[in-house]
């Protein structure tokens, strides 16, 4: 404290002086021009400062570090050193992590692997433990949690609170296990992400009395303003399936512009790579006319406040140098990235490396029976058949009617083929249990071939589409054979595979490698398999299964209308 102080009063050198800056001051919306004195990664004063180390920053803009306030690592398909390597050159120097993927597959063991895999990363990567294992009653995933096994890690420092908790159902129903929960996160003194985005009115209010204090999935300004108004802080998000940021930041003001902050909730490798992290919601609130500053308030010191992580968030003494050099406030291009005063990125380059911790623990976790021909076979009675419809550039489906002898060609009982109608099939593989969901599908356009993937929301079963038995089986035993992943088959021959050795859901492969391998899986999608060009295949394949968004899914326990909350049949009278 002695030292500190003298640094502070200018009677001695500090280890770093970042000179001549235009020092981004949220907390009065000002730039001042001045110097800043770093020591053992803490930021000392603000003013005229000389240093051991100096730096001139000849005039360019210096901001807090960039905090995304809901991310999921695994989404990005890489491990979360590799994720930092693609994250901390565009300003993100702080997240707030839930790991609930990852969790689904391996449970408490997971978390416990995305904790020590995090760990001394110049990347500050905190925690919000699930809260839904598995996500619904509806799907069998790889792991229960409750809130006796979640107890012990919500005592580690970087575990802020309960993760989004999607089962709203459960909690305005006063659900024993979720209250469970919830009071466990309330004793702890830690906050509650919310994910409800279905919900108003009274409904809203008990789910905000329980203690949720966030929400992510607002689409809509009044979603967004009905929460605001109950005390609820708001993410705005702008991901790769869910873009909501253009709507909603409609709404923000100086107002209550202190209640919102960004997020990315979901970003696939390439968008990572080619529009960034929070940087890219930041240019895009200032194209829709935010004041950049106010964009980096949301972007830092609104999060660090909201999640209680002291010393994130500002310029200011005893705050972290966790400090970005930006050469203007249109633009917004980051040319150096600082981390507890540290420079860790340059031009949009990491300066770090990753240690490569070998866990054996997180592989082969493809764990199914042996997969017949007869198993994947479905058998239609009766003249009409539900079908999932699919949409271009969407995660929502419908329920569409079709008609046997018309619309689906069946033989003997036995579906053949349809009218852009292929079969989907889901295989529980966390716990060789058997469970086989099939279901019909629309809308996706393959043709020749089969796409499997073990990345299949929340559950994270395998899932497989195809126009016929024999690539789908060949791609079922593929991603067997590697231990999870995305594959592609055709007339009997693999045409690739990426293999995700982490839970079926990750690579320790650098993220342009994975994002290089993804890119010309997709290109062999669209032009050999023919499936429709307006469709992410992988990314639409992966949240077929997940029976939370409307209107129908599948998953390894049968066919689930999300609307009326219930199995149904294929076939429809």
């Amino acid at each position: 404290m002695d030292r500190i102080i003298k640094i502070a009063k200018g009677k001695e050198k500090a280890e770093l002086v970042l000179k001549n800056a235009n020092i981004i001051n949220v907390f009065t919306n000002e730039i001042i021009r001045g110097d800043v004195a770093v020591e053992k990664g803490e930021i000392i004063g603000i003013g005229e400062y000389y240093g051991i180390d100096e730096m001139d920053l000849e005039g360019k803009y210096l901001s807090p570090g960039f905090i995304d306030g809901h991310v999921h690592i695994e989404s990005s398909k890489v491990i979360p050193g590799q994720f930092a390597k693609a994250v901390v050159p565009r300003g993100t120097t702080s997240i707030v992590a839930d790991p609930h993927e990852i969790a689904n597959v391996k449970g408490l063991e997971g978390i416990r692997y995305m904790l020590d895999e995090s760990e001394g990363l110049p990347l500050g990567v905190y925690m919000m433990l699930p809260s839904c294992i598995p996500s619904t009653p509806f799907e069998n995933a790889g792991a229960v949690l409750e809130a006796e096994d979640l107890r012990e890690l919500m005592e580690n420092d970087r575990v802020l609170g309960l993760g989004e908790m999607m089962n709203y159902t459960g909690v305005i129903n006063r659900d024993r296990k979720i209250l469970q929960k919830i009071q466990l996160a309330n004793e702890k003194g830690k906050i509650i992400d919310g994910h409800g985005p279905l919900i108003s009115d009274k409904n809203l209010n008990a789910y905000v009395a329980a203690g949720v204090k966030t929400e992510h999935e607002c689409s809509t300004v009044e979603e967004m303003l009905e929460r605001l108004r109950l005390g609820m802080y708001i993410h705005i998000r702008e991901g790769s399936a869910a873009r909501n940021l253009k709507e909603l930041i409609k709404a923000v003001n100086k107002d209550n512009l202190r209640r919102c902050m960004f997020c990315t909730d979901d970003k696939e490798p390439s968008d990572l790579l080619e529009s960034g992290s929070i940087d890219n919601n930041i240019r895009l609130a200032i194209k829709e006319g935010v004041d950049p500053i106010d964009c980096i308030k949301m972007a830092s010191l609104n999060t660090a406040e909201i999640y209680g992580l002291n010393g994130l968030g500002a310029i200011a003494p005893r705050y972290k140098a966790d400090l970005l050099v930006i050469d203007n406030l249109e633009n917004f291009n980051i040319l150096k990235v600082f981390k507890e005063g540290k420079i860790v990125a340059e031009n949009y380059k990491p300066l770090f490396d990753i240690p490569h911790r070998y866990n054996v623990n997180m592989k082969d976790t493809v764990n199914i029976q042996k997969v017949e021909k007869d198993d994947i076979k479905i058998f239609i009675e009766g003249k009409n058949v539900n079908v999932i419809k699919l949409f271009s550039h969407s995660l929502i489906t419908k329920k569409v009617i079709r008609k046997v002898g018309s619309d689906i060609i069946v033989r003997d009982g036995e579906f053949i083929r349809g009218t852009n109608i292929l079969k989907v099939v889901v295989i529980e593989r966390h716990r060789k249990t058997g469970n086989i969901g099939l279901a019909l599908v629309e809308g996706f356009g393959l043709k020749n071939g089969a796409i499997a993937s073990t990345v299949a929301h929340d559950s994270h079963n395998i899932i497989v589409i195809g126009d016929n038995d024999e690539d789908i089986m060949l791609a079922i035993d593929e991603l067997e054979r590697v231990g999870g992943g995305i594959t592609l088959a055709s007339e009997g021959n693999i045409l690739d595979t990426l293999p995700l050795e982490i839970a079926g859901l990750m690579s320790e492969c650098p993220l342009d490698e994975v994002n290089n391998k993804l890119n010309r899986m997709l290109k062999i999608a669209h032009d050999t398999l023919k499936v429709n060009t307006n469709m992410e295949p992988f990314m639409t394949l992966s949240f077929i299964a997940l029976p939370v968004i409307p209107d129908v899914k599948i998953t390894d326990m049968g066919l689930f209308d999300v609307g009326e909350f219930k199995f149904i049949d294929l076939a429809y009278e």
